[in-house]
């Protein structure tokens, strides 16, 4: 049941507010040196995103009673990480798309070699801001190297870049609605998983507490892929060597089907938060946010931005009104 006071679209305002400035100080004030690198990073990070996997970290990190400043060099490390991706994912040789966020793609903007440049400087960049002496002596080495060795695992070849690595590989099987559910729990669903695991440590949380966030995560991080494929559904190609086609869910499992799945997921994710009362309600409104996202509220491709769905329709189970025919 959500609170009467809670107002969700503020929290998530706030919050994305507080990770925008991070940001900006991480890209903007650490650097002396303004390059063409540099300006492509800044263009591929700031002034664009939902910020998800950042206010993820802080939501739960703050259901555990973690200090927002010794979040914030995680969350915003995460941000990078998935920044970067975007940047390679559009790059000819994988996804070839020339628009990101209402505006050219990185390497549209500044060629493909600055791309791929860009891409692999805020990946390296996401270490060095976890890896902060000043981090560590608030946090303590070991709990240090236990989050970047979750961070290492979630973004590579355990997986997202494992993920990545299986889509490429679809053509050459029959695709189900089961396979693309393990490919999204590694392409999309590893890093939201760890976003909200990594709030959950720096929180002091129990096993039974992350395993309980692990549970959520992991429904979240399903519901917010398969939304995407449904937003998405228009796009889809016939062509059956296109594996972008291949690998929505939409196309895959049917409209019906698709949206019943995000409506068991969101039920998952909203169960695993019953035991921590209205303290978690935060986490249940970004996962209706998730469920009963339209296209207007996506951004990873272009089509607008909208933080959260309103407080007033938080309680409609209807993630198929959205839906488009593939």
């Amino acid at each position: 049941m959500a609170r009467a006071d809670f107002d969700g679209k503020r929290y998530l305002l706030d919050c994305r507010s507080f990770i925008e400035q991070s940001l900006d100080h991480y890209l903007r004030n650490n650097h002396r040196v303004t390059s063409l690198l540099h300006q492509a990073m800044c263009y591929s990070v700031l002034d664009g995103g939902k910020r998800f996997r950042p206010i993820l970290t802080l939501a739960v990190g703050k259901l555990f009673g973690a200090k927002r400043r010794v979040l914030l060099p995680f969350a915003c490390a995460i941000e990078l990480i998935h920044c970067y991706s975007l940047i390679h994912d559009d790059l000819p040789a994988l996804d070839n798309d020339d628009l990101r966020r209402g505006k050219l793609s990185c390497h549209k903007r500044f060629g493909e070699a600055i791309a791929l440049l860009a891409g692999d400087a805020l990946l390296t960049e996401a270490f060095f801001i976890m890896s902060d002496p000043r981090v560590a002596r608030l946090l303590g080495v070991p709990l240090i190297s236990k989050l970047v060795r979750e961070v290492s695992d979630a973004a590579g070849i355990r997986g997202m870049i494992g993920g990545q690595s299986t889509e490429i590989e679809l053509v050459k099987h029959k695709v189900t609605p089961a396979v693309l559910e393990s490919l999204d729990r590694l392409k999309t669903g590893a890093l939201i998983m760890t976003a909200a695991r990594v709030g959950a440590i720096i929180g002091g949380a129990t096993r039974k507490d992350l395993d309980r966030i692990t549970r959520y995560a992991q429904a979240l991080g399903l519901a917010f892929q398969i939304t995407d494929d449904i937003l998405d559904g228009h796009e889809v190609s016939s062509d059956k060597r296109n594996p972008k086609g291949l690998t929505n869910y939409l196309s895959v499992a049917g409209p019906a089907r698709a949206g019943e799945r995000v409506k068991d997921l969101l039920h998952d994710c909203l169960r695993e938060m019953q035991s921590y009362g209205r303290a978690a309600e935060p986490l249940r409104e970004m996962a209706r946010y998730v469920a009963l996202r339209t296209a207007s509220d996506t951004d990873e491709h272009g089509k607008g931005v909208s933080p959260v769905s309103s407080p007033d329709n938080s309680q409609r189970l209807k993630p198929v009104s959205h839906t488009r025919s593939p």
